[in-house]
């Protein structure tokens, strides 16, 4: 199968190392991300604001004339074009692995029956995520399996206005597991480090932090909705430095889905894992016992925290870095006890 294209963010040719080697002699045409949110003045930028089309884009298709193919006959038209991009490589990734079209057309559409029909989602705040611009989405995180960011990424690409995307910031774990790493790659996760969020961030995109981290996926039963350390900060660092703002996130219904009994630390630690849950039906009931439980889910995005205000140096100040991460934490933890009062049942 041929290689897809690369998308860089930027015309630095020095981080030309950090993307993936090309055959030699292939086409070698890219085009640039979205950069930041233009200005007002700028050609486009009122348009885009408003949601209506600029002068250069094309009105929508009309629909089927009589005696034109029907419905069924367009769909396997277009999957039969997306199967043949995908095996010639006419198709674009960025320089992190990013496939947008994959993402949109596959993944999405694996993950949404499981989103809709079996966790009936529901999803409040969503217009709090900017319609244009980067903005760090940080959330809870928990599950003992990381569904819930999946989720998450679903809620913001089906229910935003602007149809946005989510680029989660995933643990090293996650890229060292065969197959695992590269869905999560396509899917636009990258590792959870300072410079590439700081990097997607400034190219305006939708970044999602879990700063609980193993702590919170992996915690016992026996503590759920309980908020683990928020780690030093260095998300609110990352935020400022590139004059984002700061959307809490609360999620209820995926601790429940596969309720942490025990840990067996002697087996994760032979695997390498950073636990090994046992739950009511896992490893007792062998791979059935891996299908979580259908609980109810709610998904929440709360008022934005902006941090444009902000001298550049404040990234370094301890005390401002203290004060964002408990005030995001304590929003969290806070819509976390309120969507609990209202909750009726786990699963309905």
């Amino acid at each position: 199968m041929a290689d897809a294209k690369v998308i860089p963010f930027d015309d630095d040719r020095s981080r030309a190392r950090r993307r993936p080697a090309r055959a030699e002699g292939e086409a070698a045409a890219v085009r640039a991300l979205p950069g930041p949110k233009e200005a007002p003045g700028e050609p486009g930028a009122q348009e885009r604001a408003s949601g209506s089309p600029g002068p250069s884009v094309t009105a929508p298709e009309p629909g089927p004339a009589a005696g034109g193919p029907s419905g069924w006959e367009r769909r396997l038209a277009g999957g039969l074009a997306f199967l043949r991009r995908r095996v010639t490589g006419e198709y674009e990734v960025d320089e992190f692995g990013y496939d947008e079209e994959l993402t949109d057309q596959v993944l999405m559409s694996m993950l949404r029956p499981l989103y809709e029909k079996y966790f009936r989602v529901e999803v409040k705040g969503v217009e709090n995520i900017p319609a244009e611009g980067g903005a760090l989405i940080v959330a809870n995180h928990s599950g003992t399996l990381p569904l819930d960011g999946l989720m998450m990424q679903v809620a913001v690409h089906d229910h935003h206005p602007a149809g946005r995307h989510l680029r989660l910031l995933a643990a090293d774990l996650v890229f060292v597991l065969p197959v695992v790493n590269e869905l999560a790659r396509k899917a636009g996760h990258t590792l959870a480090c300072a410079e590439d969020a700081e990097r997607l961030l400034r190219a305006g995109e939708i970044v999602g932090v879990m700063p609980e981290g193993f702590k919170g996926i992996g915690k016992p039963f026996g503590e759920r909705y309980k908020l683990q350390r928020f780690g030093r900060g260095g998300f609110v660092s990352t935020a400022l430095r590139a004059g984002v703002p700061i959307v809490p996130c609360s999620i209820v219904g995926a601790e429940e889905i596969y309720p942490m009994l025990g840990n067996a630390k002697t087996l994760a630690r032979v695997l390498g894992f950073p636990y090994f849950p046992l739950t009511p039906t896992f490893p007792w009931l062998g791979p059935l016992g891996a299908l979580p439980l259908p609980t109810k889910w709610t998904i929440q995005f709360g008022e934005p925290i902006p941090t444009d205000s902000y001298a550049p140096e404040a990234a370094e100040d301890p005390m401002l870095m203290f004060n964002l991460t408990d005030q995001v934490r304590e929003q969290i933890q806070h819509t976390l006890y309120k969507l609990l009062v209202q909750r009726r049942s786990v699963f309905f």
